[in-house]
């Protein structure tokens, strides 16, 4: 968790002071002080400063924080440059926004690598304590963009296994990608889905329903 220690000439000022500098409110840290500090004889002979230690607390916009932070250092490390923007949807889920030139890097065939870094980021994220969050990385839209055709693939193949009477294999994806399938096919009223194989090569079946 991330602390800080400030001196101030009081416990107020000095609590100010550390809430400016972590860009934090009161209700998001934990303060300790440290010494009280006194304003001596004539407000000089024997004047003490006060002293306190700030803590940021581990809620939703901590982890934001720090999952960003290991991202730009991230990215620093594979020569990329890019405008990070960070958004906490609710209590369990974060979303960071990835724009600039030259990103197909970090999405690789089929969003692997994507997916790749955004479990290291949540991982990263999560070591801190707390509650789960779940953190949504995405590239110039592409999470968008591919959620489309992913859907639009679902329904196609759904009607291909209701016309047909036979199930449907899809190639293999990752779990973001099946659970999209499924919940675009859960209220299907003539097919239903699960999930077979082995990751990496776990992959989602269409199934006319009897």
């Amino acid at each position: 968790m991330k602390s800080i220690e400030v001196i101030a000439r009081t416990v107020e000022d000095a609590i100010n002071d550390g809430l400016a500098k972590l860009g934090a409110t009161r209700d998001e840290v934990e303060i300790t002080v440290l010494e009280e500090g006194n304003k001596g004889l004539f407000g000089i002979i024997g004047s003490k400063q006060a002293k306190v230690r700030l803590t940021m607390k581990v809620t939703t916009k901590y982890k934001s924080l720090v999952a960003k932070e290991y991202l730009e250092k991230l990215l620093q490390h594979m020569n990329v440059r890019a405008d990070i923007r960070v958004e906490v949807l609710d209590q369990e889920n974060i979303r960071i926004a990835l724009y600039g030139d030259q990103l197909g890097l970090l999405i690789g065939r089929r969003g692997q690598t994507l997916d790749a870094i955004q479990y290291l980021v949540t991982m990263v994220a999560n070591r801190e304590g707390g509650n789960w969050v779940r953190v949504i990385l995405d590239v110039e839209g592409y999470r968008s963009r591919r959620e489309i055709t992913l859907k639009s693939l679902a329904q196609r193949l759904a009607a291909k296994a209701a016309e047909s009477g036979r199930r449907v294999a899809l190639d293999p994806m990752t779990a973001l990608e099946r659970r999209i399938i499924h919940m675009e096919l859960q209220n299907h009223p003539d097919v239903e889905t699960h999930s077979e194989g082995r990751e990496p090569y776990r992959r989602v079946i269409i199934v006319p329903k009897k």
